[in-house]
């Protein structure tokens, strides 16, 4: 082989590896959610790492599609399993106000108001059976006459989006700031 095919051979294969270390895809844990790319050379992670997260959402999502800030939560698991973080080091809790209390109604709720389903319906299912608690503002449902009958099964409503803050934090959760 000459110079410029061995040349041309280590840049298809730089390239290619570069290519798969960018693929975005859901899972390990939310297969259908989460979309997170396989990161190499990084520090690793302990498989004991524990991690109790909080994220904070005030802006609603597109009616059609799945909140984007809403599948972060789904993102940070997935990333940090296939990291090789145990699911069970894993808690997570999101803070729901202002507009993006909608995003935690129920199907029926979502349809009276948008006249189409709750596209975060699936999703919200997922991240509550992957150890995240949610809990919605309960001024902000005030304010947007939001009743508990109104929003998804195993959502938790708090006196404010503060106090739901304040008792994460006394409980060792640090904020995400994304």
């Amino acid at each position: 082989m000459n110079f410029k095919k061995i040349a041309a051979l280590l840049i298809t294969i730089f390239l290619l590896q570069v290519t798969l270390a960018s693929e975005f895809t859901p899972g390990p844990a939310i297969e259908s959610f989460g979309e997170n790319a396989i990161v190499t050379d990084t520090k690793k992670l302990e498989k004991e790492q524990k991690f109790n997260v909080v994220f904070d959402i005030a802006k609603q999502g597109d009616t059609d599609k799945p909140n984007r800030s809403i599948n972060s939560l789904a993102r940070f698991i997935n990333m940090h399993i296939r990291a090789g973080v145990k699911p069970e080091s894993i808690n997570l809790a999101l803070v729901v106000h202002g507009k993006a209390s909608n995003d935690l109604l129920n199907n029926q709720s979502y349809q009276n108001k948008f006249d189409l389903s709750n596209p975060n319906h699936s999703l919200i299912k997922e991240l509550l059976k992957n150890r995240t608690e949610i809990f919605l503002c309960g001024q902000s449902a005030a304010y947007y006459e939001i009743e508990m009958k109104d929003l998804q099964k195993g959502v938790q409503l708090s006196l404010s989006a503060m106090t739901a803050h304040a008792l994460l934090q006394q409980q060792g959760y640090t904020l995400n700031p994304f």
